[in-house]
């Protein structure tokens, strides 16, 4: 049996740039995915590429060498496939479609997760896309199980199989659940079992032990990992079977990512994204809501990571 592949999820907001660089830096991803690049209407011009997806300036790949797959967002068929011949042009190595955001903005212009309330569409945008790429380039799916129920679930993912994508990833909710808890990766193993290509889970998956239930329940080899990476960095060390280290192994991974992103935006903007960082870490760690506390109102980021400094040396 192949090793289980481990890839870490688009996340808007959330996983960009420097979370990306940081997370594959200490963790052994198959591969990742950018944020998505929304199209709606135009041929994007390159530079709207490279703000999602930087990555694309050194080879499609982070610092250590992991390759980033570039998603697209978007519900003309026509527009989505001619952006992805751009991107391809620019290096990406392979395209993800995202019909599984559940943002209201993004929604209310026909967009994510709203576009599996129509598996014809699906079909199409999917369809144009491997049409319109070279063949050695692979075209995937990342979906939720539906928009407002999962009625259309098995439609889509036949739909997403007969227009010639390679895998599809889904996560274990629809739309209306949002990120409330369970994941239904049972149902997930439902459409494992509908159709023929790979299928990738997806959805709270926060410790080994989901991430060996969801694979029981799935039927699914491989595994798609998203807000439970950001609140464990080490998470993906465990499922490879390493030792995977405490609290102090964690601490030089918020230090590099402070290294990395000081100076990106203003000191308020980065100093939001190490809090954010800090946040979901308590979930796993409650050391990480201590140090919260403690830099909560800070807001210039080498004032932070001197506090983190100092708990590295503590710990």
């Amino acid at each position: 049996m192949r090793a289980m592949k481990l890839i870490l999820a688009p996340m808007e907001g959330l996983a960009d740039f420097w979370v990306r660089q940081t997370l594959t830096d200490h963790g052994d991803y198959d591969w990742c995915v950018s944020e998505f690049v929304r199209v709606s209407g135009e041929l994007l011009p390159p530079r709207v590429f490279y703000r999602w997806c930087p990555e694309l300036r050194r080879g499609a790949r982070t610092r250590s060498g992991t390759p980033v797959h570039l998603q697209l967002l978007g519900s003309d068929p026509v527009c989505v496939a001619d952006n992805a011949v751009r991107a391809v042009s620019l290096g990406a190595p392979a395209i993800d479609l995202n019909f599984g955001c559940p943002a209201k903005t993004v929604n209310r212009h026909r967009g994510g997760a709203v576009l599996l309330d129509e598996p014809a569409l699906v079909y199409q945008v999917t369809r144009a896309v491997r049409d319109a790429v070279p063949a050695t380039i692979p075209v995937s799916v990342k979906m939720r199980l539906g928009n407002e129920d999962d009625g259309l679930a098995t439609e889509n993912a036949q739909a997403v199989e007969a227009a010639g994508a390679a895998w599809l990833t889904v996560h274990g909710r629809t739309k209306r659940q949002g990120y409330r808890p369970p994941a239904y990766w049972d149902r997930i193993g439902l459409l494992r079992q509908a159709v023929s290509l790979p299928v990738i889970a997806n959805g709270e998956i926060w410790r080994p032990e989901d991430a060996w239930r969801c694979r029981q329940e799935s039927g699914c080899q491989d595994l798609m990992l998203g807000r439970g990476a950001v609140a464990d960095p080490l998470l993906v060390d465990r499922l490879r079977g390493r030792q995977a280290g405490d609290w102090a192994s964690v601490l030089p991974v918020l230090v590099t990512f402070i290294d990395d992103v000081d100076g990106s935006g203003t000191d308020a903007q980065v100093a939001g994204r190490i809090k954010q960082w800090l946040s979901y870490l308590r979930r796993r760690w409650p050391e990480a809501a201590m140090l919260l506390e403690q830099v909560k109102r800070l807001t210039v980021p080498g004032q932070i990571r001197a506090v983190l400094e100092q708990a590295r040396q503590a710990a």
